[in-house]
């Protein structure tokens, strides 16, 4: 069987890091979206996405098809369910297509010829920017299960403090000596080829993806993850960094998410909790308004490629687009638009020439081409998001 991951309703509600990508290489937990399901499916999956990323992500189609909601994560119950399907049957979580079979000659689906299988047990599903945080815990324990199952931990050396050890799975090639490790809230996994160095201080769940690094010293609660090639410093608290990014010094990271090739100067900070403790409301693509999180401690949403400079400060709740460029003294409006260029004191257009510049520097330097490919869907979303900018 074929399996496709659609993006569905939620993919409006997850930019800006859905500009640069399907629904379904979101990652939340240790693994993506897609990763998971491939792992648990035993395939690998393709996406149907928006027409400017189908070049980078293409879809595989075939004469019978599978198609699952990129934004669900999957559990073995479910893959049973989703695998074991045949022409004309869906599954649903109420009014919610979670996966639903299909063929090539189908240009649309009328569920209302389909067998409805209900779903009723728990879902964990990424539908807005905040949950990739909020939901970051349950899907480090689940990711850490479905990884380390029937496998043996490397050794860890008697430099280290370590507490709740069991709950502990370090891959080969990591190192790390004279740090503590308390695993009695949540599990800790260390990626392959990952580096946390001395005196850094670290609470589950949490994880440090392959290649990744904790810098000396850093203190960090979980639910926290750390991206592939990553490199984290300073306090963060309940935060997930895609992979290729940097927040290598002191300064605060709580609550938040960053895409992949941002970069926060050193002492960058931001807020996590309004002074009034009121709910946060973060900007909504869709309503192009703000909108209610029901959440008390929400902090940054920052898109791919975006960076800024030395002591940086970030209102609670807020909102960075794609490839933008902050500086400067003061905080920044909550909702930065992508290819912003400037802070406080207002913002300019960041040109796509002197963006890619940069993102040709930055990807070279972890051997990464920056291709006409990527070009095209940069330009794409700069384009798509000239409403926001006022020079």
């Amino acid at each position: 069987m074929n399996y496709i991951l659609f993006d569905g309703p939620s993919r409006q509600n997850l930019l800006p890091f859905t500009y640069t990508r399907p629904v379904a290489d979101i990652r939340v937990g240790i693994l993506t979206i897609r990763e998971k399901w491939e792992k648990l499916l035993g395939f690998t999956c393709t996406t149907v996405t928006e027409d400017y990323l189908s070049e980078k992500y293409p879809m595989v189609e075939f004469e019978e098809n599978i198609m699952i909601n990129g934004a669900v994560l999957p559990n073995l119950e479910l893959v049973n369910i989703i695998t074991s399907l045949t022409e004309n049957q869906a599954v649903f979580q109420g009014e919610d297509v979670i996966a639903f079979f299909t063929k090539d000659s189908q240009e649309e689906v009328n569920f209302d010829t389909y067998e409805i299988i209900e779903y009723t047990d728990e879902l964990i599903k990424i539908e807005h920017t905040w949950d990739i945080f909020a939901k970051n815990g349950d899907a480090i324990k689940a990711d850490f299960q479905l990884l380390t199952e029937d496998r043996t931990s490397q050794s860890i050396s008697e430099t280290n403090q370590i507490l709740g050890a069991e709950h502990i799975f370090v891959e080969e090639g990591a190192k790390f000596e004279c740090v503590t490790l308390n695993a009695t809230s949540g599990p800790i996994y260390i990626g392959k080829d990952a580096e946390i160095m001395e005196g850094s201080v670290i609470r589950g769940p949490f994880a440090l993806c392959e290649g990744a690094t904790v810098k000396l010293s850093a203190k960090i609660y979980g639910p926290t993850t750390v991206g592939p090639f990553s490199k984290v410093g300073g306090e963060v608290n309940n935060s997930v960094i895609f992979g290729f990014s940097n927040k290598g010094h002191d300064g605060f990271l709580g609550n938040s998410v960053l895409g992949e090739w941002c970069n926060l100067g050193a002492d960058t900070n931001n807020s996590n909790l309004k002074n009034n403790y009121a709910e946060v409301r973060l900007w909504d693509y869709h309503t192009e308004g703000f909108a209610r999180t029901g959440l008390q401690f929400c902090g940054l949403m920052m898109g791919d490629h975006s960076k800024c400079g030395i002591n940086t400060m970030f209102n609670t709740g807020t909102v960075v687009g794609v490839s933008a460029n902050i500086f400067g003294s003061g905080f920044p409006r909550n909702f930065v638009p992508s290819f912003s260029w400037g802070g406080s004191s207002g913002f300019k257009t960041y040109l796509t020439r002197k963006a890619f510049e940069v993102a040709e520097v930055v990807m070279k330097r972890r051997n990464v081409e920056f291709s006409d490919q990527e070009k095209a869907i940069l330009e794409h979303i700069f384009e798509d998001t000239q409403k926001y900018r006022r020079e």
